[in-house]
């Protein structure tokens, strides 16, 4: 009897490690689709706030209309691939903000525009985007390392592959403007 018990004992604890893993691997799994829909969120309020920056700009600098069309392209390139994955949609952001870049440039070369309040509201606010954009995409590689971390480690990568659980995607940067740091001048 003491064996039977023994026994029943043994698979009673193998089955709630089980669940163990398999409830940490599922919280995993939303934390990164939880981290993936707050970078949504700020895109969408960044792509919010680039048609009234261009607006603004617009009505001081008139010839830079190539400017112009190359933000509005690259903000529609990048809500087109809002469904895509990290990759893609990592690559279009990059191009986003290399233009939004450009755009500001044209803006410091125009000093009523840079007096505008108008326009310094919404270079605040773009800014202050940029930043919640950075830290959901910090929040977001940070939950796929854990996720993933959990599902490539014994013992739980035999639970991940019985019920499949995949690899999840990093939000890697791929343009080499977002990769260096701007350089600043007091001149």
């Amino acid at each position: 009897m003491i064996p039977l018990i023994i026994i029943l004992a043994v698979i009673v604890i193998l089955f709630l490690i089980f669940i163990g893993i398999y409830n940490g691997l599922v919280g995993l799994r939303n934390q990164v689709k939880n981290a993936w829909a707050q970078i949504d969120v700020q895109l969408k309020r960044r792509y919010d706030l680039i048609p009234n920056l261009v607006e603004t700009v617009k009505g001081y600098a008139k010839h830079e209309r190539e400017v112009f069309e190359n933000v509005t392209k690259a903000r529609n390139m990048a809500q087109q691939v809002a469904s895509a994955g990290p990759a893609t949609r990592a690559q279009a952001e990059g191009e986003l903000t290399a233009v939004l870049g450009r755009l500001i440039a044209v803006a410091e070369a125009y000093p009523e525009l840079k007096a505008n309040q108008n326009f310094l509201a919404l270079q605040e606010e773009l800014s202050s985007t940029e930043n919640k954009i950075s830290f959901s995409r910090q929040f977001y590689n940070d939950s796929v390392l854990n996720y993933n971390n959990k599902i490539q480690m014994f013992p739980s990568n035999i639970i991940a592959g019985m019920f499949g659980f995949t690899v999840s995607e990093f939000f890697e940067v791929k343009v080499e403007a977002e990769r260096t740091a701007p350089k600043v001048s007091f001149t």
